[in-house]
């Protein structure tokens, strides 16, 4: 499944709705892609978001849509 998650690049400041940037991971749980980006990054994660069928194919329209992977 993929999922959308919107984080903060740093954990050190405090979080502004400006500054709000997100991802786009496979895995197979919600607790399975905040431990993805918690293990190969340093940012600070305010929602992981599953994406159904319908929200998937909207969100592929924006030509930033990229699937984020870590080796």
């Amino acid at each position: 499944m993929i999922f959308k998650v919107t984080y903060q690049e740093s954990k050190a400041t405090n979080p502004k709705r400006e500054d709000t940037k997100s991802l786009y991971i496979e895995a197979e749980s919600d607790v399975d892609a905040r431990a993805l980006v918690e293990k190969n990054t340093p940012y600070n994660i305010e929602f992981v978001q599953p994406l159904d069928p319908a929200h998937l194919a909207y969100e592929q329209k924006n030509p930033d849509f990229a699937l984020t992977e870590f080796n």
